[in-house]
């Protein structure tokens, strides 16, 4: 079954940008019909669901954060990357990527603090 791990800092600074990074195994990213996905949690919330990048390389976004945030992929090292722009302490949360409802990343902790 197919495999996420996130990686990326743990601790950014405010309005500095935000790099996450997605590795996939045991599925290919650009199979057809595959969507990957981006979600968090600050602290005691819900989750939020960030955003998507398709198969085809085509990207969607959360209108509230569709401003600040990207979607990228590296199909040769089989990746999905998030860059969030501007964060602020608000976007302190765990961070997972995702394939679907079944099969999520462990999650990363993000901290954004001075």
């Amino acid at each position: 079954q197919v495999q996420l791990q996130e990686s990326g800092p743990g601790l950014v600074k405010p309005s500095q940008t935000l790099s996450l990074t997605c590795t996939v195994s045991d599925d290919s990213i650009t199979t057809n019909g595959g969507y990957w996905m981006w979600i968090r949690q600050p602290p005691g919330k819900g989750l939020e669901w960030m955003g998507v990048i398709a198969y085809s390389g085509v990207t969607y976004y959360s209108p509230s954060l569709r401003s600040r945030a990207s979607i990228s992929r590296d199909t040769s090292k089989n990746q999905f990357t998030l860059q969030l722009n501007s964060v602020t302490p608000e976007d302190t949360a765990v961070y997972f990527c995702a394939r679907n409802i079944k099969s999520w990343g462990q999650g990363t902790q993000v901290t954004v603090s001075s």
